[in-house]
């Protein structure tokens, strides 16, 4: 039988998973097989700087907290896993697609996406989903294009006028 602060300490990290899934908006389970720990590092950094993060639990445990959740990830969780916690919805999808990309030891298996559970596919498709900062170019090259067709028309107008003054 596990001595009662062996079940403590278990008891802790569930209630640390529960707490974070429950803190973020984006939660994504890969496969890291055969990563290096500088690859790990790496993800690490790049995830750090969006105010996310990568955690390495035991599947058991991970299973627990999710259970008191009602969070169903059961057959994903084999072999070694880790799960990104990330503060904000898109930018860790996005850092951890590419990073899944760039090197073949990272597979995506699924993820908890404002409290849902989604599939490999619904991942990919918030990883395509342009930056903030890419939307809002597209938006201010549309609205430049109406701004100059309506420059263009008041110019020709304006010239027509002073033609009939004349």
């Amino acid at each position: 039988m596990a001595s009662e602060k062996a079940l403590n300490a278990k008891q802790a990290t569930i209630d640390e998973i529960a707490g974070k899934v429950k803190d973020s908006e984006s939660v994504i389970l890969f496969r890291y097989a055969q990563s290096t720990v500088a690859d790990m590092q790496s993800l690490r950094r790049e995830l750090k700087d969006v105010d996310s993060e990568v955690k390495v639990y035991k599947n058991t445990l991970v299973k627990r907290a999710l259970d008191d959740m009602n969070i169903n990830l059961d057959e994903y969780l084999e072999g070694p896993n880790a799960i990104v916690f990330g503060k904000e919805m898109l930018e860790p999808i996005k850092i951890v697609s590419k990073f899944a990309k760039d090197h073949d030891n990272i597979e995506i298996v699924s993820g908890i996406v404002n409290g849902e559970v989604v599939d490999l596919d619904t991942i990919k498709g918030y990883a395509s989903i342009p930056s903030r900062e890419g939307l809002l170019t597209m938006l201010a090259g549309g609205l430049i294009e109406h701004v100059r067709n309506l420059s263009i028309a008041l110019n020709l107008y304006a010239e027509q006028l002073g033609e009939e003054n004349k």
